[in-house]
């Protein structure tokens, strides 16, 4: 199931890269800034972000979200804890980019998918593996020699 689960994802991606029409309204600097402000947002609050990468027509985006987990369950008070699961935490990322990126296009109505593709790393050589895979997506296509040289790719520093 993980394997398959690893080649649907390759398969998707590349049709993501080849895509040569359709919205691409990430390509515009304002609107991948947009998306980079509401990344960062929530980051430290509801999770820790690792590494994004805003493509012209979709975005890479790794985030941990263990920071909202207790480290005793025994005496944790789980009423107050601040948990957001990922798909609230995608809505608060989706919604407020959504509207100001329709706002600067002067557009409306969708703007992202409603699903995301979403992914549970299990170990430290799978998040090396998909930390630079999303680092080295502009890269890979062609755009840039080095991931750094991509003006909205992002690594948390060590």
């Amino acid at each position: 199931m993980h394997d398959e689960r690893k080649r649907y994802f390759a398969r998707y991606d590349a049709l993501l890269d080849a895509i040569g029409q359709g919205p691409d309204y990430l390509r515009q600097p304002a609107i991948a800034e947009t998306v980079k402000e509401q990344l960062h947002r929530f980051d430290g609050e509801f999770y820790d972000l690792l590494a994004y990468c805003i493509m012209p027509n979709h975005v890479h985006i790794l985030i941990d979200t263990s920071l909202q987990v207790p480290t005793d369950f025994d005496t944790a008070d789980l009423e107050s804890l601040n948990f957001k699961p990922l798909d609230v935490i995608m809505k608060r990322i989706k919604g407020p980019s959504a509207v100001a990126a329709n706002r600067l296009l002067g557009r409306e109505g969708k703007f992202w998918q409603r699903e995301s593709y979403d992914h549970f790393v299990r170990n430290e050589r799978e998040l090396n593996n998909i930390m630079r895979y999303i680092l080295e997506n502009p890269v890979k296509v062609g755009w840039v020699q080095h991931w750094e040289d991509w003006a909205f790719s992002y690594c948390k520093p060590s």
